[in-house]
């Protein structure tokens, strides 16, 4: 069985670099369409696929993605 996770993204300090989406397996991320204050288009959880491994956070170079797994 898979594990679960999910993701929180700080959209006020990301900057759409989309390094986080080649790293995600799931393609649980992508760039949306609105901006942020500093008018940055920034990374969404696009679906529920997120397995909790953290590619993500650990690629992302301003760590504005925290991951959470579901305990067993």
């Amino acid at each position: 069985m898979a594990k679960k996770g999910d993701i929180v993204i700080d959209i006020e300090k990301c900057k759409g670099c989309e390094v986080c989406l080649a790293a995600c397996p799931n393609d649980v991320l992508a760039i949306g369409s609105e901006v942020n204050r500093k008018g940055y288009r920034y990374a969404v959880k696009v679906n529920s696929d997120c397995i909790g491994c953290a590619n993500c956070a650990v690629v992302c170079p301003d760590a504005v993605i925290t991951v959470y797994r579901e305990k067993k």
